[in-house]
């Protein structure tokens, strides 16, 4: 049997603590509902600001005009901005990555795992809604996506 010195196993322990246990941080955001943002928001700032993580925030849109912007181009500013804002207010450098989709609420979760993997996020925070009587029947994005993601995903209501 080996014998572990004392300082031997503090020397481990600390190469352990100085790892980062996350390194990106992802946080998919719906524009058109930025009032319903503020507790992810918080929660991916604080653990991206624990872990000296980088943050990014991804929103998906469709190719025509929506409700937030009239244009693919139009709502990667109004990402960029978002981003920028949130990130005075935290005192955080935030990152965006904009995705189009043919159809948003059929492949919301595909194009936000794409997005995920490409930003090579280890950790997604999702804010997700309280469930009502639909969940019952059908799962939320954020139980879709955390269910067939092999990334941690901490699901924020």
């Amino acid at each position: 049997m080996r014998h572990v010195t004392e300082l031997q196993a503090r020397q481990k322990l600390s190469q352990i603590w100085e790892e980062k246990m996350f390194k990106t941080i992802a946080l998919p955001v719906d524009l058109a509902h930025k009032t319903d943002l503020s507790r992810g928001i918080t929660v991916a700032v604080d653990l991206a600001k624990h872990y000296d993580a980088s943050l990014a925030f991804v929103g998906v849109t469709g190719r025509g005009p929506g409700s937030v912007a009239r244009s693919p181009e139009g709502f990667t500013q109004e990402l960029e901005k978002f981003a920028s804002e949130v990130g005075t207010l935290y005192g955080l450098d935030i990152g965006f990555k904009s995705v189009i989709s043919n159809d948003p609420a059929i492949d919301l979760e595909d194009r936000v795992g794409e997005s995920v993997k490409e930003l090579n996020a280890d950790l997604v925070v999702m804010p997700s809604h309280k469930p009502g009587l639909l969940e019952h029947v059908f799962a939320s994005h954020a139980g879709r996506f955390a269910s067939h993601s092999d990334l941690s995903v901490f699901i924020v209501r």
